[in-house]
């Protein structure tokens, strides 16, 4: 396995990303360690097995930024990569407005389906 790399996302908010991942029939995983090469690891706050040897994680960082973190070596194997980032992308997205909607209207019943 090579280093793994870390990369900005718009993505803030690590409890909207599992609900978003979790409403796209996947599995998110709260607070693993993501190996990297050799002894290296990495601590995220959510992460997703896309294979059984193959992680992405997202890391709550300092400024309220959740950054993506994985081996990009191996993820450039994967041909769903793009669509999957970018699907999750827009569940977060639907999910953020739903939630910004039930502040704004408390008294609505508003629900989420994909």
């Amino acid at each position: 396995m090579s280093h793994l790399s870390i990369l900005p996302t718009v993505l803030r908010d690590a409890e909207v990303l599992a609900a978003s991942l979790r409403n796209l029939g996947m599995t998110p995983q709260r607070g693993l360690r993501l190996k990297g090469f050799a002894a290296e690891s990495t601590l995220v706050d959510v992460a997703l097995q896309l294979e059984p040897d193959l992680w992405i994680g997202w890391r709550q960082e300092s400024d309220g930024q959740l950054t993506l973190i994985a081996d990009l070596q191996r993820l450039s194997r994967h041909h769903r990569l793009p669509n999957l980032l970018s699907k999750i992308t827009r569940a977060y997205a639907a999910h953020q407005a739903v939630l910004a909607a039930a502040n704004q209207l408390p008294q609505a019943d508003l629900v989420l389906s994909v």
